[in-house]
């Protein structure tokens, strides 16, 4: 189809017109400043000097120049002392406050106060072994009659316990009494012999003069009992025949009780003899039952790796009983002030104890300390903090990371505050020398990065 010669005309005036106005735009777009179009924080980066430019990908590896990177296809980052680089910020690694509030980073304070050291423990009530009365027959006899009929009966002090005939006693007791009959006449001598026979026989003061008094033969004798408490062991029997020196009953007392409490080895350093107690059985709800360590017992459960402490506790009213079930807290005798921070601030490398210390201007720095003890949420902090000082109690791991992002030196896992630190300078971006990856943080788990490229990239364009 041919076009006429006007057609044809108007068609080329049509594509100049249209070529004309794109030319038009195209110079104005030109002619806009670079001010107009940057951001202001373009702008003020602009006018800063870059501390050196790094690979995000190798962010340890420094140079001293812009270029091209030699491990990945890309352009190096320059680094400015506002990025909380260590070299030139204000030290550690600097986070805005934006940021912070969306890592969710919560700081407190280093404060001093008494750290509650207290143990709390499960024991068992058990007898006062101090306070044990043991009934033995004193001369050969006969149980006759048992006023104790079984084990744990409970008795007073001077309660009848049983009574026995004793053969030896009469045959002494009537020496005695012959003796006195013949009194007067040179027989004094006789008399004392027979009173010192009845001793070695067993009888007591009291009975010999209940002899002397009632001038009767007493073949039989009752015994008391020397103490009140529990019959804890019940040997005698009616119509056995017992020897001199047979255990017959075994009272213990209840006026006192042992609580044997088991405590754990590591907190054996936080427990010393005459520490205050307090015990609580379930079988006596709201009642508090306070004493002190009597003993630590020099012996520790190779299952359980235990202690076990001796409490000696006043038992009003005996309703503490052998075989009870206590809770007990134990209070050190001694209690001093130290530096103390949340439990949750500290993180534990395996080597190290670390805990993020926050500086001004945002900036995030990780201290080495010394830990001493623990309790209730608060860790004692022997060396590396001081009084008022803010360390992070959430969001370390991601302060760190980031840390590890911009390649700085400052990080949880990185060398002690002892150890050398690398002082190598920048390098040029077509230096051959592979650089060192740095370590992950200790919150990751990312594997190692690849190998860097043999053949280097050129310099700066």
């Amino acid at each position: 189809m041919k076009l006429s010669k006007s057609a044809a005309a108007m068609l080329i005036v049509a594509l100049a017109a249209g070529y004309g106005l794109y030319w038009t735009g195209l110079q104005r777009g030109r002619a806009v400043p670079a001010s107009a179009s940057a951001t202001p924080n373009a702008a003020a980066t602009a006018n800063k000097k870059p501390l050196y430019w790094h690979d995000p990908m190798y962010p340890a590896q420094k140079f001293d120049k812009p270029g091209k990177s030699p491990f990945m296809d890309m352009q190096l980052v320059p680094v400015f002392a506002s990025d909380g680089d260590g070299d030139g910020g204000h030290g550690g690694v600097g986070i805005s406050p934006d940021m912070q509030q969306n890592l969710g980073v919560r700081t407190a304070a280093v404060v001093r106060g008494a750290l509650a050291q207290s143990v709390v423990a499960v024991g068992s009530v058990a007898y006062d072994e101090r306070a044990v009365a043991l009934v033995q027959a004193r001369s050969n006899g006969y149980v006759e009659r048992l006023y104790v009929k079984a084990p744990f009966d409970t008795v007073k002090e001077g309660q009848p316990l049983l009574a026995l005939y004793v053969p030896d006693w009469v045959a002494a007791q009537e020496e005695f009494l012959s003796a006195r009959r013949l009194q007067g006449g040179g027989a004094e001598d006789l008399v004392d012999a027979a009173r010192q026979r009845m001793r070695l026989a067993g009888m007591n003061d009291e009975q010999i003069r209940q002899v002397e008094t009632s001038a009767v033969v007493q073949a039989r004798v009752t015994v008391a009992a020397p103490a009140g408490g529990v019959v804890s062991e019940l040997d005698a029997r009616v119509g056995m025949t017992v020897a001199a020196g047979t255990p017959l009953l075994r009272i213990n007392g209840l006026a006192t009780v042992w609580l044997l409490a088991d405590v754990a080895e590591g907190a054996a350093a936080r427990v010393q003899p005459g520490a205050t107690v307090e015990a609580r059985a379930p079988a006596l709800p709201g009642v508090v039952f306070k004493g002190r360590i009597n003993a630590i017992l020099p012996q520790v459960d190779a299952a359980t790796r235990t202690l076990k402490l001796r409490i000696e506790l006043a038992n009003p009213g005996a309703r503490l009983l052998p075989g009870m079930f206590t809770t007990v807290t134990v209070t050190p005798a001694d209690s001093r002030e130290v530096l103390l921070v949340p439990s949750e601030a500290v993180i534990q490398t395996g080597t190290r104890s670390v805990v993020m210390m926050a500086q001004p201007h945002g900036q995030f720095l990780p201290v080495d300390v010394e830990t001493g003890a623990e309790a209730n949420g608060q860790t004692e902090i022997r060396r590396g903090l001081a009084l008022g000082q803010q360390v992070v109690v959430s969001g370390q791991f991601l302060i760190d990371s980031d840390a590890s992002l911009r390649g700085t030196a400052t990080r949880m896992n990185a060398a002690p505050a002892g150890a050398t630190p690398s002082t190598a300078p920048p390098t040029s971006p077509t230096s051959p020398t592979p650089p060192t990856a740095p370590a992950p943080p200790i919150s990751s788990t990312a594997p190692a990065p690849p190998a860097p490229r043999a053949n280097a990239e050129g310099a700066a364009r």
